[in-house]
């Protein structure tokens, strides 16, 4: 086999927020088979801890730390954490994200509208911002966005999360023009996937909503979005920033 078509991160440290489950836990596991060392970082310490084991287990270093990507100072430490530990960070994957169910419009709070902001927007921008400058100011390095279909198919019933991602998609384009060319920044926009969320749906309205509105009929399982991530963290996307993927099953 062609030894240049193999996606090969050894020697790298990718940070993944939000990484402990879903898909940041299959995109965690990914990067650490592929050679990375791993920060997992989201909230509850135990689970990053869980990961860690299963990443140190492969042969990687792993590192676990508890921080809210929603708080300005959270990820101030998170990032002098993570620099304490390894001296530089390659990658960095902002995955955390909430998207809180309400009734109506009205029960949307403005401490309920500041948590989806902070955790879904304010947070990558401080970590990009720090994270991003460091890399440019050295060798350089990947940015991974994940936002959301919603940020460009926004429905009545996730209105704040989906202008929460539809910012994070603006921002990744200007963080590619603020950053490069030494730090490539780039958005995975995922569709709906059978993460831990999908065990509160009516997955018999689901089907028939994904009939209608899928073209592969069908949600994603969180192993699918690997291939994405392991491309826009590795040399073969060179030439790949400020862009936006769909991994979606063809969702309208």
């Amino acid at each position: 086999m062609d030894q240049r078509h193999i996606i090969d991160l050894t020697g790298k440290t990718a940070l993944i927020t939000g990484g402990s489950r879903g898909l940041g836990r299959e995109i965690a596991l990914a990067y650490a088979a592929a050679g990375a060392d791993i920060i997992v970082a989201s909230r509850k310490i135990q689970n990053c801890e869980v990961l860690a084991n299963e990443i140190e287990a492969m042969g990687r270093k792993a590192l676990p730390i508890a921080a809210h990507i929603g708080h300005w100072e959270e990820c101030d430490r998170l990032i002098d954490e993570a620099y304490g530990q390894f001296s530089k960070i390659d990658i960095l994957v902002n995955n955390a994200g909430k998207s809180p169910v309400y009734n109506k419009l009205s029960d949307i709070s403005e401490r309920l509208y500041d948590t989806v902001l902070d955790l879904n927007l304010k947070g990558p921008f401080r970590l990009s911002s720090v994270i991003g400058e460091r890399m440019a100011a050295g060798c350089g390095g990947a940015i991974i966005n994940i936002s959301s279909f919603a940020a460009i198919r926004p429905r009545a019933h996730f209105i704040t999360y989906a202008a929460a991602k539809a910012g994070m998609n603006a921002m990744t384009e200007a963080m590619a023009e603020a950053l490069g060319p030494k730090v490539r920044v780039n958005c995975i926009m995922p569709g709906p996937f059978l993460t831990d969320v999908s065990k509160a749906w009516d997955m018999k309205a689901f089907s028939k909503r994904a009939d209608d509105l899928i073209a592969l009929k069908r949600a994603g399982n969180p192993e699918e979005i690997v291939g994405a991530a392991l491309y826009l963290a590795s040399e073969h996307a060179s030439f790949t920033t400020a862009s936006i993927i769909r991994v979606d099953g063809g969702s309208r």
